[in-house]
């Protein structure tokens, strides 16, 4: 198991959804924010969670989108402790246990889904804060990357160390700090904006497209912050 120096998050838990029906988008925002994302927090080595949308205008901005991502409007991303095997086990059986109490969204399809562990972590040094507590800061969205680990063929663990590319981004303006994380496969890469997500997008998508690595890029792209009850980015006009 990965561990950064600081940092008591071992495991990023991602979740790229699509909405399978268009009309369900703000059941599906009222039910994850109202009762399933809460219902988490009571697990012992669950430490935080957040979702953010691609918004259509999101959408137009992705620098890379293939056919795998290309159709996710959500992005969650739960941070996750130790004790991370008990918390992996739990977190999966309240799922189970939500859905038999039909306490489950039916109109949705994870398009990738599972734990990713944190390989690196940064923060610019305009916001004060630690590296570690950068998730936590109120933000206005993410910048995220999605890629294929270049040693996949081998099928070993991504040895690709993020540090010198994170100091990079974080120093972008509205770049507030960013982490790495990785699987046997894939690697993401999460940058926390302080301004909007639109208004650094060319210049992200430019530093971080080819920044990476020999793994090609599945999905790269804008997400905006979720305001409560404010849920209309994919009502008719």
């Amino acid at each position: 198991m990965g561990v950064v120096a600081g940092n008591k998050v071992r495991i990023g838990f991602f979740s790229f959804t699509e909405i399978t029906d268009p009309v369900e988008h703000r059941s599906y925002n009222e039910w994850h924010m109202l009762d399933h994302m809460p219902e988490q927090y009571p697990l012992d080595g669950v430490a935080f969670g957040e979702r953010w949308v691609s918004t259509p205008a999101c959408r137009a901005a992705r620098a890379v989108s293939d056919a795998s991502l290309d159709s996710i409007h959500y992005m969650t991303l739960y941070l996750m402790t130790e004790p991370v095997e008990r918390t992996l086990r739990e977190f999966m059986a309240l799922g189970r246990e939500l859905r038999e109490k039909d306490r489950f969204h039916l109109h949705r399809r994870s398009r990738l889904s599972g734990p990713f562990e944190v390989q690196s972590a940064a923060a610019a040094p305009r916001v004060l804060v630690s590296a570690a507590a950068v998730p936590y800061r109120p933000n206005l969205g993410v910048y995220v990357v999605v890629a294929d680990a270049a040693d996949a063929a081998e099928g070993a663990r991504p040895a690709h160390d993020a540090s010198e590319a994170l100091a990079a981004l974080c120093a972008q303006p509205g770049v507030a700090g960013a982490w790495s994380f990785a699987d046997d496969a894939r690697r993401i890469t999460v940058a926390w904006l302080d301004a909007p997500p639109l208004d650094v997008n060319d210049r992200l998508a430019a530093l971080l497209v080819p920044a990476s690595g020999a793994g090609t890029v599945r999905f790269a792209g804008p997400f905006e912050t979720i305001t409560p009850w404010q849920w209309d980015w994919f009502d008719e006009r």
